[in-house]
C-alpha cells in the first residue's frame, strides 16, 4: 500500500498559525486534483488518500481538521471507512464531509449522516460552498487546539504549588474545559469559553494571593 500523498499547499505567512491537515479521500486522481484546486487557497496542508484503507493509515500518523470522503470507492466504500473512523478513539470526533455522485435520494443522505458525517454534498458541488464549509471546520479545529493549549499551560503554571486543595480546585477547572472539548462532537462555544475563563480567573487569584 502506498503512503498517503501530500499535495502542495500554500504556506501560511511567517508569524501566522501553522497550516492544519485536511484529508481528501477519493479513488480517482482527477477528483483529488479538482478538490485540491478548490481548497488550495485556504492555505492548509492537503493530504491525498486513494482508498479507505489508505485514509485509515493516514489517520494513524497525523491529526486532521476535517475529512472529505468519497462515498463510492472500490473495496472499502465511504460508509465503511467512516464507520472505522468513528470507532477509533483518536479519530471519532474528526468532522467528515461525504461527497457523492450517486443517488441523491433522502434515504441515501440519511445513511451518510448515520455513518457520522457532518455534511453530505452531491457532485457536482459548488466550489465556493465546499471551500466555505471546509474553512469553518479548519477554524473550529484551530480554536479547539488553542483552547487545549491554554488549559494545559494554565494547569502547568500551578503544578508546583503543592497545596492539595489548590491542585484539586485547578484540576476541577481543567476537567470542565476538557469535558467541553471532548464531548459528543457538538461544540458549545459559550460553555467552552466560560470554562477557560473560570480556569484563568482561578490561576489569577492564586497569583495575587
Amino acid at each position: 500500500m502506498s503512503a498517503p500523498g501530500y499535495s502542495d499547499a500554500v504556506s501560511s505567512p511567517q508569524g501566522e498559525t501553522a497550516p492544519v491537515r485536511i484529508l481528501l479521500v477519493d479513488d480517482r486522481p482527477e477528483n483529488l486534483l479538482a478538490l485540491e484546486a478548490i481548497l488550495v487557497s485556504l492555505g492548509q496542508t492537503l493530504v491525498r488518500a486513494t482508498s479507505g484503507e489508505e485514509a485509515l493509515k493516514a489517520l494513524l500518523a497525523d491529526d486532521y481538521a476535517v475529512i472529505l470522503l468519497d462515498v463510492q470507492m472500490p473495496g472499502m466504500d465511504g460508509f465503511e471507512t467512516a464507520a472505522h473512523i468513528k470507532r477509533r478513539e483518536r479519530t471519532k470526533d474528526i468532522p467528515i464531509i461525504f461527497l457523492t455522485a450517486i443517488n441523491r435520494e433522502p434515504q441515501h443522505a440519511f445513511r451518510g449522516y448515520s455513518a457520522g458525517a457532518v455534511d453530505y454534498l452531491a457532485k457536482p458541488f459548488d466550489p465556493w460552498v465546499l471551500r466555505a464549509k471546509v474553512g469553518v471546520f479548519v477554524e473550529l479545529y484551530r480554536k479547539n487546539r488553542q483552547l487545549r493549549e491554554q488549559a494545559a499551560l494554565l494547569a502547568d503554571q500551578v503544578a508546583g504549588l503543592g497545596d492539595p486543595e489548590v491542585v484539586e480546585d485547578v484540576a476541577r477547572h481543567v476537567a470542565e474545559v476538557e469535558a467541553q472539548l471532548d464531548g459528543d462532537g457538538t461544540l458549545d462555544r459559550a460553555g467552552l469559553v466560560a470554562a477557560v475563563a473560570a480556569l484563568r480567573a482561578r490561576v489569577d487569584s492564586l497569583r495575587s494571593s
